[in-house]
């Protein structure tokens, strides 16, 4: 499989393993719950009648094997591991670097971007403005006027649209590098099950067979 597959059946195994662990995490599969209803003790010629909680799951009296199971898939996980660090020893880039550095880039272009969106503007903001004169009283108030407000960029703004632009064209170059790296790059590696096979198949096939 390729590094795209690679990275889909990682993510594959991780799912199923989250979902064999819940099973193994819910107390009601886990213990059995029996409740004897005493009734001889209220009436002498009474039966005492038993019942059982259900168990959430129908996995409950399979619990080996789901514990085989996770270990199991633990196993493969490691073992894919291995193939994708093996594959990426082989690349031309550092890919996980790049990745990380790309999303920096991008992050970076939309700042400069949104800088050069902005433009200088004047408003006039009717009764925005006080100012304060004495009255006949001889006391100081306030009163209100039109203001004036004028907004002018503080930047270069034919510098951060350079910048912007080199940005997007290096992230572009490297997104696409990577994209190759993904699809040609061979993982020696083959998953045990179809990526499109559900959990509960995954899982009834692997206690059938008794693994």
């Amino acid at each position: 499989m390729n590094l795209k597959d690679a990275f889909r059946a990682q993510n594959k195994l991780i799912s199923v393993m989250n979902e064999a662990s819940y099973l193994l995490q819910d107390d009601g599969n886990l213990l059995k719950v029996k409740t004897t209803h005493l009734r001889s003790k209220v009436m002498p010629d009474a039966q005492d009648a038993v019942t059982e909680e259900a168990a959430p799951s129908e996995y409950a009296g399979h619990l080996n094997e789901v514990a085989a199971f996770l270990m199991s898939m633990l196993a493969e996980r490691e073992k894919l591991s291995a193939a994708i660090y093996a594959a990426k020893s082989k690349l031309p880039m550092d890919m996980d670097s790049e990745v990380g550095l790309n999303r920096v880039r991008q992050t970076l272009s939309r700042v400069f971007r949104h800088m050069t969106s902005l433009r200088n503007s004047e408003t006039v903001i009717s009764g925005g403005g006080t100012g304060y004169r004495f009255n006949s009283d001889g006391n100081q108030v306030t009163y209100l006027c039109d203001a004036k407000r004028v907004k002018t960029i503080n930047f270069d703004r034919n510098k951060v649209r350079g910048m912007s632009a080199e940005l997007s064209r290096k992230a572009d170059e490297t997104s696409t590098q990577i994209d190759q790296c993904l699809v040609n790059v061979t993982v020696d590696y083959e998953l045990p099950f179809d990526m499109n096979d559900s959990f509960d198949d995954i899982l009834t096939d692997f206690i059938e067979k008794g693994q």
